[in-house]
This record gives C-alpha cells, sequence and structure tokens, in this order.
C-alpha cells in the first residue's frame, strides 16, 4: 500500500492534531471463469480491480480518526461488458483503545469479520465458492457503490474477547395523499420505516490461536438469524466451520473450508456448504501459489448447486 503525506499550514496550525495521511491501495485480478449455467457465455475473461483510498488522523490524545471510499472497474459475469463505478459513499472510523466505532457504508457484524469468519478459505481465484454458499445471513459491507442506508458498528475489545453492536434502518418513500376542506387531494411523499437491523456479535480467541464467535442478527424483512464459527489452525491445517439458521431458511446451514500449505508459497483449498434453502450439497477444491512480489497465481473447480463452475488466474496487491 502506498502513502501519501499531506501537510498544509492549516493542518499544521490546527490544535490537537498530531498526525495526518492519505493512503491509497487496493487489489486486481484477472483470469478465465467458466459458469456451466450459463448457455451462450460459459467462459468468460475475469477482471476486476479495486482502490481504497483512505484518510488517516490522529489527536495528540490517541484518538485516531478515518475515512476512505472506494474505486471499483469489472466486468459483468453474464456479458461480456465492462464499467466501472465509484467513488461510493464513504465510511468513516475512530478508534480508542479497545473500543471502535464504524459510521457510513461500512459493513455490519456479519460482514465484518469481527466476531465469525463467515467467508471462510474461498476456492477460485475470485473466490467463486465459499463455505457459507448455502447460508441467507443478512451480510452487507463496504463497496464502490451508494448505500441504502447509515450504518452504524461498534467493536470494543478486552483481552481476549471482543463484543460487536451494529445497527442499520433503510427508509423507503410512500406515496401520502391528504384532502383539504374543499375536497381537493394532494399527493407527496414521505419517508417511512422499510427495515430495522440490528446485530450482535460476540468472540473469544484462545491461546492456540483458536477462536470462536456468534452472530445473532434480527431484521423487519427477514426475522432472526443466528451463526456460531470455530477457526484456527494446526500447523499446516487451516480450518473455519461455521453453522447457521434463521426464519429465512428452511433447514439449518452448515459450512466448512480448509486450507493446507503445501509449502511456504503453496496452499490447497477444500470446501463444503450444505443446508439452508439450497437441495444439493456445494463442493470444491483449488490451490493458491505466491509468485512473489504481492502476486498469486490461484484456480478451482467445484459444484455450487448442482451447477459445475471453475476459474483460473493471477491477484494481485499495490
Amino acid at each position: 500500500m502506498k502513502k501519501i503525506l499531506f501537510a498544509s499550514t492549516a493542518l499544521i496550525a490546527s490544535a490537537g492534531v498530531a498526525a495526518a495521511e492519505l493512503t491509497i491501495g487496493g487489489s486486481a485480478r484477472l483470469g478465465l471463469a467458466y459458469d456451466e449455467s450459463q448457455t451462450d457465455n460459459e467462459t468468460r475473461v475475469e477482471q476486476r480491480m479495486r482502490v481504497n483510498i483512505t484518510g488517516i488522523a490522529e489527536t495528540d490524545a490517541g484518538v485516531k480518526l478515518e475515512v476512505r471510499f472506494r474505486l471499483e472497474a469489472n466486468e459483468d459475469s453474464h456479458a461480456n461488458d465492462i464499467s466501472g463505478r465509484g467513488p461510493g459513499a464513504a465510511g468513516f472510523a475512530a478508534s480508542f483503545g479497545g473500543l471502535r466505532v464504524d459510521v457510513g457504508n461500512v459493513s455490519n457484524v456479519l460482514d465484518s469479520g469481527d466476531q465469525v469468519d463467515y467467508f471462510g478459505y474461498g476456492v477460485g481465484f475470485t473466490a467463486f465458492l465459499e463455505h457459507n454458499n448455502a447460508f441467507n445471513g443478512p451480510a452487507t459491507g463496504f463497496g464502490a457503490g451508494d448505500a441504502d442506508a447509515t450504518t452504524i458498528k461498534a467493536r470494543y475489545t478486552v483481552g481476549d474477547f471482543s463484543a460487536s453492536l451494529s445497527y442499520k434502518e433503510t427508509r423507503a418513500q410512500a406515496a401520502v395523499v391528504t384532502t383539504d376542506s374543499n375536497g381537493d387531494t394532494t399527493t407527496t411523499t414521505a419517508a417511512v420505516a422499510a427495515d430495522d437491523e440490528m446485530q450482535l456479535g460476540l468472540g473469544y480467541t484462545f491461546g492456540s490461536g483458536m477462536s470462536v464467535g456468534a452472530v445473532y442478527s434480527d431484521t423487519d424483512s427477514s426475522g432472526d438469524y443466528w451463526v456460531i464459527n470455530l477457526a484456527g489452525s494446526a500447523g499446516a491445517f487451516g480450518y473455519s466451520v461455521i453453522v447457521g439458521d434463521g426464519d429465512n431458511q428452511t433447514d439449518t446451514s452448515i459450512g466448512a473450508s480448509l486450507n493446507y500449505e503445501v509449502s511456504s508459497a503453496t496452499s490447497i483449498r477444500a470446501v463444503v456448504s450444505d443446508g439452508g434453502n439450497n437441495a444439493d450439497t456445494s463442493y470444491g477444491l483449488g490451490f493458491r501459489h505466491g509468485l512473489g512480489g504481492g502476486v498469486t497465481l490461484a484456480g478451482g473447480v467445484g459444484s455450487l448447486n448442482d451447477v459445475t463452475k471453475a476459474d483460473l488466474g493471477v491477484t494481485f496487491s499495490f
């Protein structure tokens, strides 16, 4: 990640500002992807570039303030067109000691990875298969586009224990018809509460590197939802197992992903996901090989709800 430092007379003269900087960094990927379900475009060129621009400042008292937005360019997986978007809505954060508060275009508890590893070890250079494939949890996060609502998330960490809480209220416009004393009607629009989402997460990390966590979510639109996760490593093996269920699923979901370090540069990944609203078990196998300089060659093949998918390509960060 490149760092660009800016200083000005106004910044230097501002009381309480100890440091300020602007960081620019991101990632890109390029390769081929195969999707059996596409009748006229089964194999496509997969391409994506993401750039995160983050402003950071810290007061003399040690309060760290951050703000960031994202630029992105990618292809349409169901066509050959390519497009770009952004800058997206901004996300803000303030942290001091073990407390961090995020506001704006930010991840909720389930998506953030604060307490549970919801995505695990993805298969392929696009991570087209993750162990949450059969899950229907409301995981929303930071992106390059507009956000449908402001998300507020707080996380507090003390020792090996952490707790997180997030809240988001999505509002919609509804027609309001009023009639005056003469019988004339007027139609206007007014904001109405469309959906409230609250998520609570708890997590604990053991001395062996193993962690356990849980997230509970309550939304007006999809009801209650919960996920528990066990993740860690043992020698060359890394593992993550999740179980979840909720009002928006017909069955309990279970997923597991495994990463085996063949060498310092090469690893093999395996993923399985079952239950939820899916009739078929999803599974896949992939590999990753570091080429140096932040460049990784990766690929995989798998079955998602009885549809064969595969990819092969490179990813790199900058």
